[in-house]
């Protein structure tokens, strides 16, 4: 179990207003008010499987890759072109999204696919297990393993 303290300072504008809790008290942490700095503390407490070991995986294969590649040029090229491409397809699914009927189409596509991705890949346990080989095969593809 984790547990996570911070201390908040006061809202800039609402200096000379009471803040409204009762929204607050519904979520899983508890404001502690002190009344000497008047700023406001919260703890929140986390339960179950930490996240920590699957970052590090992440983080260490990266490393993994960086270490290994002897065109360190070329990554960091293909890294900048990926965040070029992920800006570019956001503007154009922005752009589409401002059209009436294509935007409630490809919505209606989305829905139908990823209802039969769920059904296909996601709901038994042989499935979910094909699509991580499936998965791996291709990283180990990309990655020239």
């Amino acid at each position: 179990m984790a547990s996570v303290s911070a201390s908040l300072p006061p809202p800039l504008l609402l200096t000379q207003r009471k803040p409204n809790l009762t929204s607050v008290q519904k979520l899983p942490f508890s404001p502690i008010r002190d009344r000497r700095s008047h700023s406001m503390g919260l703890m929140v407490k986390a339960s179950g499987k930490s996240s920590e070991s699957s970052d590090l995986d992440v983080i260490s294969s990266i490393q993994n890759v960086w270490d290994k590649s002897e065109d360190r040029l070329g990554l960091i090229g293909l890294s900048f072109a990926a965040i070029v491409a992920l800006w570019a397809s956001l503007n154009i699914i922005t752009a589409i999204d401002k059209l009436p009927v294509i935007s409630s189409g490809f919505e209606l596509v989305g829905i139908l696919f990823s209802t039969w991705f769920t059904y296909r890949y996601l709901l038994f346990k042989p499935d979910r297990e094909e699509l991580s080989q499936i998965v791996k095969k291709s990283v180990a593809d990309i990655l020239g393993q």
